[in-house]
């Protein structure tokens, strides 16, 4: 009964509403629905813009309060820490905006030391200058500097071999041999080192002297001249030249080169020294010949002696004198294959 009653309710209200439109006229049922539309339109501005403007004022004062941290931290920055406290962990620290460098730079790698991975010579390529149409250097009496390396390599492997060391040689006969093929077969024989064995000549006549090279750059002119000479046989293709370059001055080996450089002219000096005191110590330098270029061991190349000195040359006749040479460019491979674990320091 109660529906009912409001069912009745609602349409009298609506009888009676229509006849007031009637009474008031269209004009006043127009004003009545505009004022009904604005009444829905302002509805829908509440409804849309109440949030969008809770959002932008959380924003501002969002804004505002970082400002005013960001102020609080430069104050407190600038004043320093009260005594007796200590900076909260929580406490963020402030972007730093000035320009500032990131350390990127990292510790040097340390050598290995050579007591964890022990290194061992057990196979020696000799290679003695020259052969074949290139004579090397010639003394007034006659003699060629490609007999007497060869004879000296022979005398040599001897004497390796009766020490249990295994030897091959870049050639055994007076045939020419390439720079490049010599470094190439030592390559191929898989040698431990190379040792390329030649007589100088100096222009200074009186000068006598023996000298070990190991590979690297050089700006002595004489030393550029004496490259020059060895290596004008050589035939270095030129695709092959950039990576030469490369090698030169990148090389991995130099290092052990160097040390087998002075192992062999420490001993070179001090054997001949003994029995012929007028022989000149020229020292352990580097130079870019090209058969120290092609090796992938460590690689010398020692001048043994000189056939520019007429003195020097008549010793070079002799074989107990080449036999002397030979022992000495022994004893200082042997000297520096003993001391491959250890340090210069412990060396000499």
């Amino acid at each position: 009964m109660a529906s009912l009653r409001k069912i009745k309710r609602r349409m009298v209200r609506r009888v009676v509403d229509e006849n007031l439109d009637l009474i008031r006229g269209p004009r006043a049922t127009r004003r009545s629905r505009r004022l009904s539309r604005l009444f829905t339109a302002a509805k829908v501005v509440f409804l849309v813009g109440l949030p969008a403007g809770l959002v932008a004022s959380s924003m501002v004062l969002a804004e505002a309060a970082q400002g005013w941290v960001e102020n609080s931290r430069a104050a407190i920055l600038r004043q320093g820490p009260a005594p007796g406290l200590v900076p909260s962990p929580w406490r963020v620290e402030p972007v730093v905006s000035a320009p500032f460098a990131l350390d990127h730079s990292f510790p040097a790698p340390l050598p290995i030391d050579r007591k964890i991975l022990p290194l061992v010579v057990r196979r020696v390529v000799l290679d003695p200058g020259h052969g074949g149409d290139s004579s090397g250097t010639e003394a007034p009496l006659g003699l060629v500097e490609k007999e007497v390396t060869l004879d000296i390599a022979k005398r040599l492997r001897r004497l390796l071999e009766e020490a249990s060391y295994e030897v091959v040689m870049t050639r055994e006969e007076d045939v020419g041999v390439t720079l490049a093929d010599r470094a190439d077969y030592g390559n191929r024989e898989s040698g431990d080192i190379f040792v390329s064995i030649h007589v100088n000549w100096f222009e200074n006549r009186r000068s006598r002297g023996v000298e070990t090279y190991y590979l690297g750059p050089t700006d002595d002119p004489y030393l550029k001249d004496l490259a020059a000479r060895e290596n004008r046989d050589s035939g270095i293709p030129l695709a092959e030249f950039r990576d030469m370059l490369e090698r030169l001055y990148a090389d991995i080996r130099q290092e052990e080169s160097r040390r087998l450089a002075s192992a062999v002219q420490r001993s070179l000096h001090r054997s001949l020294s003994s029995i012929n005191s007028a022989i000149e110590n020229r020292g352990v330098k580097t130079a870019p010949f090209g058969v120290l270029v092609r090796t992938e061991m460590p690689a010398i190349l020692a001048e043994v002696s000189c056939l520019s000195n007429e003195a020097e040359a008549r010793r070079l006749v002799q074989p107990a004198y080449r036999e002397y040479i030979a022992e000495a460019i022994f004893d200082g491979l042997r000297h520096y294959a003993r001391g491959l674990n250890t340090s210069d320091n412990q060396r000499s």
